[in-house]
């Protein structure tokens, strides 16, 4: 039977391949490291839980709650970015709750997108920057990571040869999965081009509290005069409170592209759980100190994943910010590609990485290490990685002769 169209323009979501293997090992007894996806495994800070299980207890809140947020959370979400980024937000036209930021992401481009809108993608980048709009009928062309001068030369060659005039261009910084981190001084650069030439700028910033450096937390875009004119950022608390299941976050930003978001979701939801949005309020709210600690334990996991896949012989440059590192693969087994490498470390090391192809074909020479396990059980990745290198020669042995048979 013919796929339907829109899953017909996806592509195969690589990333399963790589469970399926995983799951298979775990099935048969293996004790899987699972550096591969996303997933905090840090606790939910207990005073956000509390608040969830006091509010619950009124079934006043159990009925539809707002689409939009409710008004106090819109209210915390425009005061974080005031004490953060010195930015100044009207809650009621520049803030939305979305159901994290992927799907803010994803209903962003529902809002916007004309069949065959032209949009300007970082690849390797999160995989909803491209396929949110690929879903909506967009065309993706794809851009530079690197948030330096050598972003603009392409993104000038893009404008000049794209028909339709590209309609939106995606920023994320601090980058998933790269860890990239921009400074002021790009944004200025980018909201100046974007203002130029009348293109809408949607940046990711759902990594800003997770950054290493104290002395340089990532700006937001909206720090730059006129952005407003152009921009609207995605924001999650996923991440920053350790509340990935709760799906919570936002948009803000330009009036009328938040009007348009906001309009799209009152067709589609009706907001998450009240309760759910009254605890994120008084996340919001708190004094930071939980957001510090796991900052720290990040920063401690990213120090100790270097220094012992180092020794392994596996070299991780250390990240900036965000809970993952951007690894390239070992020379010797770089030619299989990103997505074989990974199955060999299921296999061969019991150890799961992503795929650098799975956030685009520009990624295929690196995998994504997420700092997802404490510090023994990275420690125990390294070893297992390392007695797996000392057995490369026989292993890609193996691998061509298996190629060879097929």
């Amino acid at each position: 039977m013919e796929e339907f169209h829109k899953v017909r323009r996806l592509p195969p979501y690589v990333f399963e391949q790589v469970n399926r293997l995983k799951g298979s090992a775990r099935a048969a007894g293996a004790d899987i490291i699972d550096l591969g996806m996303g997933n905090p495994d840090l606790p939910t800070p207990k005073a956000i839980v509390d608040k969830l299980c006091e509010v619950v207890q009124d079934p006043r809140t159990h009925r539809y709650s707002s689409s939009k947020g409710i008004p106090g959370l819109r209210r915390a979400q425009a005061a974080y970015y005031a004490r953060r980024f010195g930015v100044k937000l009207n809650p009621e036209t520049q803030v939305v709750a979305t159901l994290g930021s992927k799907e803010g992401f994803a209903n962003m481009a529902q809002a916007i997108t004309a069949p065959g809108d032209v949009i300007l993608c970082p690849n390797p980048t999160y995989p909803i920057h491209a396929f949110g709009f690929l879903m909506a009928g967009g065309v993706i062309r794809s851009m530079n990571v690197e948030p330096d001068e050598s972003f603009f030369g392409p993104l000038e060659r893009a404008v000049r040869h794209s028909i339709p005039k590209p309609l939106a261009l995606i920023i994320n910084y601090p980058s998933n999965p790269t860890a990239h981190v921009a400074s002021l001084d790009f944004y200025k650069d980018v909201i100046d081009f974007a203002r130029k030439h009348e293109i809408i700028v949607l940046s990711d910033l759902a990594y800003s509290e997770i950054y290493f450096d104290e002395n340089n937390p990532p700006p937001s875009v909206l720090q730059v005069p006129g952005a407003m004119d152009v921009a609207v950022e995605f924001t999650s608390m996923s991440k920053t409170f350790s509340m990935p299941g709760w799906r919570m976050g936002f948009a803000v930003g330009n009036e009328r592209l938040i009007a348009a978001l906001t309009r799209v979701k009152s067709y589609l939801d009706y907001g998450a759980f009240t309760p759910i949005q009254v605890a994120a309020t008084h996340a919001l709210n708190g004094d930071g100190s939980d957001i510090a600690e796991v900052r720290n334990v990040y920063r401690r996991r990213r120090d100790v994943m270097v220094e012992s896949f180092g020794k392994a012989g596996f070299e991780v440059p250390p990240p900036a910010a965000t809970m993952f590192a951007w690894a390239k693969i070992p020379e010797k087994f770089r030619h299989l590609g990103s997505l074989e490498f990974s199955k060999l470390l299921v296999e061969k090391a019991d150890v799961a990485v992503a795929p650098g192809v799975g956030f685009g074909e520009m990624g295929d020479d690196y995998v994504r290490l997420a700092l997802v396990e404490n510090e023994h059980r990275i420690r125990q990745a390294a070893r297992n990685i390392k007695k797996f290198l000392s057995t490369a020669d026989e292993t890609m042995h193996n691998v061509i002769s298996l190629n060879t048979r097929r």
